[in-house]
């Protein structure tokens, strides 16, 4: 084959045959025919014949590619894989590689316990893991088949024809009819409406409910029937499958007879996508273009970075402590045992003589099996079973979210929703939250203010200035009254605000049977539908001053006037909003001929391409709205002549059909148009706090949060929303490091001003103290916009390190009560994040927001948590937890993450400590054994221990405990921060659990053995031997580690009593049974009789009762003499409910002195306790005191307050 000659146009290949190679190039450039298509700056894309039809002789040839069905396979595992790959990803976790290795050590050498002592509680944590994987990727399965088995029409040879959605190929012309989901990615061909649009919901995507519309390609438009698509003669070339929904860039080839084809561009306008829902819509027919696992819905399957909560970590490092506990106590045991053996007849006694093979074996492969020996007996001291029951409290504890009706929101239908729980407890560690603005601390619900229009400002429903609109009027005249030019201004607002836009107008007519004008259109019976809400709310309220859009029709858009008549602009192009132009425009064409461009955008974006207009005083107008919390956008125009408009035709339509950098081209064709605008005026938006909004930040301050507010809307307008949500308050000292400033000081100025300023009173200023509540300490808040944050960011100009500016930024934002990052693009957003989160005290971070530009920083910060908004779900869907409004954020933190981090750290700690009573024992026995590995217990009990005789019980505490009630952590803050930095898992609380246990082990083990030394024990004489010894010890150890927890309980409901209590019957039972018949699948049985033996001795039972008093002695020592000495926040709480509790069982004379006290304020009783937070927020409620002599009086019902922490047992 020969290269084609000459320049290739737009669309067409080039191929050259190079040693049977074959290379192809696709471009919107013109390649040299010279060279191979290879060496050129070419686009991976892809070539599909619509309805597998190929090209016509003469045309470009193409080389076929191989496509994926339209399986899809979200499942992890297959039926024959699923054993080897789950065992695989499994010990890929240390602790359960580290267990079979002592597995696999216990069955090559002779150690001293069985190998099921370890290999039974690793099956079980493997098999339980297993279990639940398999049945979660089962689920998968199932989904996966009832998805590639529904019916799908396809037309196939002018028919249509029924088959499995499975079968589908890249090419097939697929008919899909309304309410069905498209079930590949389709480019839209035709539809049954004449102006060739279909509307389309995208909720299962990206939760966006509101009504798309997308529009079929111009050429085919007009193809209605099965034989008119089928006769469609067309190539498309397209790029690769990528996972952004949102983005596309192809072009479609269509041949009419032997003439050049037609080239069209294809955008995201006409893409299809799988797992979308036609709407309002007959049917459609559209050429699948991406199947299967190449669909964007399954590119974005891909399963986000794991996040590693703190908890998590300090269990790693706990671990790695103990393993190196563990390879001492082995060192040291191996160590000792030679040096006692070295007399010779302790090495071998007379009765124990050694063979002529053990006598020469080398002396170092002897130790070292020694040592491994040695490793095996003390490997319990490694809490295998401690992973499975932390996965399964984190799994079933984030039901506790779900459920929870305080946090389902009625008016959406929605609850909270749980994307991981794997981070439950960093709930409970959070120091700084960043925070969106529109749509989490406002409700996104646009509502219409005024325009101002060259100086004159309009708001709907006034009547002012002389002259009476409809439904509207005229207010606030800066200069005098529009004459005939500013009226004919005035209407062209208007008219710019009816077309630029992307709204769409639902009715019952579905838009396309509605013929000739609606004369008297009631306003009611237009719903506007759009993903942006400014939109809607912008032809709302220009509806009510007159001007009413009513529909697109064969692209044709209708208004409305004030006189009732309908005027129609023909809709040339529309220039689409992005978030780095801020404004977008369309041109249209009026009946008249005359040719507009109508703009609308940000005044940052819109004021520079200004050169007529009365800029000042709007501009002045939009500060003062932006000051007061408005959303303001600027409105602009410009005639276009014939011959510049072919010239903006023919600049667009290059851009639009480039394969290559098609956006880039776009955005500077867009640059090139949108120039030497004539302003015409700006609007002004409301959006409302969301309700609760200030409470909760209130409440997040109190508990040490920061709150950091990241917008991309203008400073006043943000600033205004940080005062009416109490980020900011009125005493709060504002520093600016803007732009604006950055003009007339240098950088490295403005920051060291600026730390000089808070630094000069960070002497009072602690790092407790930055929730700006004390009235004595200046408050200072920060405000830094976009393009402030984009110099600190960046690396110095002389080449050093941007570090240290990044420093002071960070020391002066510490100092800071509260921060608002204003204009920040959404990569910003995660910077900002990302410097916090690595800053040097490396904080606990979480971010929230509710639209796609949020997901950047939700998926950077250690938490994300997306609201479940009217800006689509794309933030909820890559969140780690969903909420369906901001307040509900106060109760998930306060709440449920301070209960989430006490059960964990307490789960953790427990776990530690109940191991190290369980080895130590088995440590100091060595020394009673001549170090002979001897084991101290029985193999079922070595075995059973974490299994079944203490795992219930903290599995149920980490589930249930509530070590405070709700309603106290919600009315008190500030108990939050007792927990805040890990405090709990710090490395002083494990050290004294860790020597707790120590404790603990030492009163088992010389507690049994200097009571039972030299001494009968039994009232026939007969003494105790090793297994009973051991018996002895096990049994009290048992029952301590078991009260060490009820002890530890402060929440006793009937599940708590029945596994606590029910724990220690069944090892008593268990123990009986075991020692009690003869088992005859045991080869040897030397607990036969042991435990009723100990039993029978009345000594024995003393010795347990004494043994475990003496050993839970000094932590409830401890705990005493803390609570009264150096009582925490938290203590002095439980103290309190604790009083209160008991004094509802006082009787009715002692309650009538308790009424003659209630005469005092709330707040005077409250100042008599020492807990100041139980009594946080009494004096904003009202609390009816009734007389004493009420009778029937109880305390629930007089003292009102105390009524929610009463009402949770304590």
């Amino acid at each position: 084959m020969q290269s084609f000659e000459g320049e290739v146009k737009a669309g067409k290949l080039e191929i050259c045959m190079e040693d049977s190679e074959m290379a192809i190039s696709v471009s919107g450039f013109c390649l040299a025919s010279h060279q191979c298509a290879g060496e050129e700056n070419w686009v991976d894309s892809r070539t599909i014949y619509v309805g597998h039809k190929e090209p016509p002789p003469g045309a470009e040839a193409y080389i076929p590619q191989r496509y994926p069905d339209n399986r899809i396979v979200s499942s992890k595992y297959t039926f024959w894989n699923f054993i080897p790959k789950n065992l695989f990803e499994q010990f890929r976790r240390i602790a359960n590689f580290y267990f079979l290795i002592i597995f696999l050590v216990q069955l090559i050498i002779d150690t001293p316990t069985s190998p099921v002592t370890s290999g039974l509680p690793l099956f079980f944590v493997i098999t339980v893991t297993a279990i639940k994987q398999g049945y979660e990727d089962w689920l998968r399965h199932k989904a996966d088949n009832a998805m590639n088995q529904c019916p799908v029409h396809f037309i196939q040879h002018g028919k249509l024809v029924r088959k499995q959605s499975r079968k589908l190929r890249v090419g097939d012309i697929v008919m899909v009819k309304e309410d069905e989901t498209f079930p590949c990615d389709l480019i839209f061909l035709s539809s049954n409406r004449a102006d060739g649009t279909c509307h389309v919901t995208t909720a299962s995507l990206d939760g966006e409910s509101s009504h798309k519309t997308h529009y079929a390609v111009q050429d085919t438009k007009g193809f209605h029937t099965e034989e008119d698509v089928d006769g469609l003669h067309a190539t498309i070339e397209c790029e690769q499958p990528q996972p952004d929904l949102y983005k596309f860039v192809g072009r479609i080839n269509v041949y009419n007879d032997l003439n050049d084809p037609v080239v069209r561009p294809l955008g995201s306008e006409n893409l299809l996508l799988r797992g979308a829902t036609l709407k309002n819509t007959e049917k459609i027919f559209g050429v699948a273009i991406y199947t299967g696992m190449e669909t964007k819905m399954a590119l974005n399957y891909q399963s986000k970075s794991q996040k590693r909560s703190a908890v998590e970590k300090s269990m790693n490092t706990f671990l790695i402590v103990y393993l190196c506990i563990l390879v001492s106590k082995a060192l040291i045991n191996t160590v000792l045992k030679y040096v006692w053996q070295s007399e010779p007849f302790r090495d071998e006694p007379w009765y124990n003589q050694k063979t002529e093979s053990e006598r020469q074996r080398n002396l170092f492969l002897r130790a070292f099996t020694d040592f491994l020996a040695f490793m095996v007996l003390f490997n319990y001291i490694i809490p295998v079973s401690m992973y499975v029951t932390v996965e399964m409290q984190k799994f079933l504890g984030s039901y506790f979210i779900t459920w929870d009706e305080d946090m389902f929101d009625e008016e959406m239908g929605e609850g909270p929703l749980v994307n991981t729980s794997d981070l439950n407890e960093e709930l409970g560690q959070v120091e700084y939250i960043f925070t969106d603005k529109t749509g989490t601390l406002t409700e996104n619900n646009m509502a219409f203010k005024e325009c101002c229009i060259e100086g004159h400002v309009y708001v709907p429903h006034v009547i002012c200035n002389g002259q009476v609109l409809p439904d509207s009027s005229g207010i606030d005249m800066i200069d005098s009254s529009p004459g005939v030019s500013g009226r004919e201004r005035e209407e062209l607002f208007f008219r710019a605000i009816c077309l630029c836009h992307t709204v769409q107008v639902k009715d019952d007519d579905h838009g396309d049977d509605v013929d000739g004008p609606r004369k008297s259109p009631d306003s009611k019976s237009c719903v506007y539908i759009s993903s942006s809400p400014d939109e809607v709310a912008l032809v709302e309220g220009v509806q009510r001053l007159g001007f009413t859009y009513l529909r697109l029709k064969d692209n044709y858009m209708e208004i409305l006037n004030r006189e009732n008549d309908i005027e129609r602009f023909e809709l040339l192009e529309v220039l689409s909003f992005d978030s780095v132009r801020r404004r977008m425009s369309v041109i249209v064409k009026s009946t008249t001929g005359e040719i507009y461009l109508f703009c609308k955008g940000a005044d940052s974006s819109i004021f520079p391409r200004v050169i007529e207009g009365k800029v000042d005083q709007v501009r002045s107008r939009v500060e003062r709205n932006a000051v007061e919390g408005l959303r303001t956008l600027c409105v602009a125009y410009k005639r276009l002549e014939p011959e510049e408009y072919e010239d903006v035709c023919k600049l667009l339509q290059a851009a639009k059909v480039a394969l290559q950098d098609r956006e880039k081209k776009l955005a500077e064709a867009y640059e090139h148009i949108e120039k030497d605008l004539i302003l015409l005026g700006a609007t002004a938006v409301e959006d409302r706090l969301q309700e609760k909004a200030a409470d909760t930040i209130e409440a997040l301050q109190k508990a040490g949060i920061k709150v950091w507010v990241l917008t991309g809307d203008k400073m006043e307008t943000a600033s205004a929303t940080c005062y009416a949500c109490k980020l900011f308050r009125r005493s709060t000292q504002l520093l600016e490091l803007t732009t604006k400033r950055l003009e007339e000081q240098s950088l490295h100025d403005v920051l060291f001003e600026l730390s000089k300023t808070v630094l000069r009173c960070s002497g009072s200023l602690s790092r407790d103290s930055f929730s700006g509540l004390s009235t004595d300490m200046h408050d200072y808040g920060l405000i830094i916009d976009g393009a402030a944050l984009s110099l600190i960011m960046k690396p110095r100009e002389d080449g050093s390190s941007s570090g240290n500016y990044r420093e002071l930024f960070l020391e002066i934002c510490r100092n800071c009560s509260a921060v608002l990052c204003c204009r920040m693009a959404p990569l910003q957003k995660a910077q900002i994040v990302k410097l916090i989160k690595f800053s040097k005290e490396h904080p606990i971070t979480l971010a929230i927001g509710d639209g796609a530009n949020d997901v950047s920083m939700i998926l950077e910060a250690h938490v994300g948590i997306g609201v479940i908004g009217k800006e689509g779900r794309q933030a909820a869907r890559n969140s780690d937890y969903a909420i369906p409004k901001f307040k509900h954020l106060k109760k998930m933190l306060l709440v449920h993450g301070h209960f989430y981090y006490i059960r964990i750290s307490e789960l953790v700690q427990y776990f530690f400590y109940k191991n190290v009573c369980f080895i130590f024992p088995q440590f100091l026995y060595q020394f009673f054994c001549g170090f002979s590995q001897q084991t101290l217990y029985d193999t079922a009990y070595l075995t059973l221990y974490n299994i079944s005789f203490t795992s219930l019980p903290i599995l149920l505490y980490s589930l249930m405990e509530q070590h405070v009630g709700m309603e106290v952590l919600k009315r008190d803050p500030s108990l939050y921060r007792d927990i805040a930095k890990n405090a709990l898992l710090r490395w002083r609380v494990f050290i004294y659990w860790t020597f707790l246990g120590v404790f603990d082990a030492l009163v088992f083990f010389f507690g049994a053995y200097f009571m039972f030394e030299n001494t009968t024990v039994t009232s026939n004489g007969q003494m105790f031997g090793n297994w009973t010894f051991g018996t002895l010890v096990f049994t009290v150890m048992v029952f301590t580690v078991t009260l060490k927890l009820a002890l530890d309980t402060h929440y006793w409901t009937w599940i708590n009593h029945f596994v606590i209590w029910g724990s220690l019957l069944f090892y008593v039972v268990f123990s009986l049974l075991w020692g009690g018949i003869i088992w005859p699948f045991l080869s040897y049985q030397r607990m036969y009789y042991v435990f009723i033996h100990m039993l029978s001795s009345g000594p024995a039972w003393l010795g347990i009762t004494l043994l475990v008093t003496v050993s839970l002695l000094p932590d409830v020592l401890k705990k005493v003499l803390c609570r009264q000495l150096w009582p925490t926040a938290t203590e002095r709480t439980q103290n309190i409910q604790l009083r209160d509790r008991v004094s509802e069982f006082t009787p009715l004379a002692s309650l009538q002195s308790w009424g003659a006290q209630s005469t005092r304020p709330l707040a005077a009783q409250c100042s008599s306790y020492s807990g100041r937070a139980v009594c946080s927020g009494w004096e904003s409620e009202e609390y009816t005191v009734l007389p004493h002599t009420h009778p029937g009086l109880s305390h629930n019902t007089r003292y009102g307050c105390c009524r929610s922490s009463l009402e949770t047992p304590t």
